[in-house]
């Protein structure tokens, strides 16, 4: 399990900036139905940081179920856990995504991103 020290390490580790842009959140490994518990987590377009105190392997796969905060569009997709924050949460990449659910994610986040911007 790869795991992250400080907030500058996990900061640095990131392609892209995320945002809380979710609701509605459920998780599972792949194969069985349970739930994870999750808390509000947040998005980028490759991936996303969930919160759980639940442990998970590197390269562990989890199926993903969430809905988009601002346009209400609900994404179903794979996810592939990259790191562990043990008793903080995992940072998955999405896996397989469909090219109409990345799209919604952009705009979502290419929202927010204007949004931040108006209120500097």
């Amino acid at each position: 399990m790869k795991q992250l020290g400080n907030g500058n390490d996990f900061t640095a580790a990131r392609r892209e900036p995320r945002f809380p842009q979710l609701r509605e959140l459920r998780m599972n490994y792949e194969g069985r139905s349970d739930n994870i518990p999750l808390r509000p987590s947040d998005i980028s377009l490759h991936g996303m940081f969930v919160n759980t105190s639940s442990l998970f392997p590197e390269g562990a796969i989890v199926n993903l179920r969430f809905r988009l905060t601002r346009s209400n569009v609900e994404v179903q997709t794979r996810g592939e856990v990259r790191y562990c924050l043990p008793g903080i949460g995992i940072g998955v990449e999405f896996v397989g995504i469909r090219p109409e659910a990345t799209r919604a994610i952009e705009r979502e986040v290419r929202a927010s991103i204007r949004t931040r911007t108006k209120k500097k």
